[in-house]
């Protein structure tokens, strides 16, 4: 059996490709706005674009059905620590990490050298639970 740990790694691989696809969806209708002469400030515009995207795509589905695409297929649910979906506050502070990955590699790191889970999950009061 997989641990929680692995399976929540490969969720948030399967996110980031998720994120991915749709980045490249609004590039190409971004491309379609500006013109082939601009082409390239699609993607200066990138660097405002992603983090507010990433931080939408993982809010919304963690609040809205409680996983994302990535937890949902690895049969993982973010719950506050009493049982009930997680509130608008716990959603945006458990994923403020997740923008860039540094910040997710420390929020992980210290939360082993304290022994417990995320710091933001500890601080959120908030678990992944598995489904299976």
């Amino acid at each position: 059996m997989v641990s929680l740990f692995t399976r929540r790694v490969i969720a948030y691989v399967m996110d980031f490709f998720v994120v991915s696809a749709f980045m490249w969806i609004i590039s190409y209708l971004l491309s379609l706005v500006i013109g082939s002469d601009y082409y390239y400030t699609v993607y200066q515009c990138f660097i405002y674009l992603v983090p507010i995207l990433i931080m939408v795509y993982f809010v919304l589905c963690e609040k809205s059905v409680g996983a994302t695409v990535g937890k949902s297929i690895m049969y993982l649910q973010v719950r506050s620590r009493n049982g009930s979906y997680i509130s608008w506050p716990q959603a945006i502070i458990r994923n403020l990490t997740k923008v860039y990955w540094i910040p997710i590699l420390f929020d992980w790191a210290i939360g082993k050298i304290l022994n417990t889970d995320r710091i933001l999950n500890h601080i959120t009061r908030t678990v992944v639970v598995d489904e299976l």
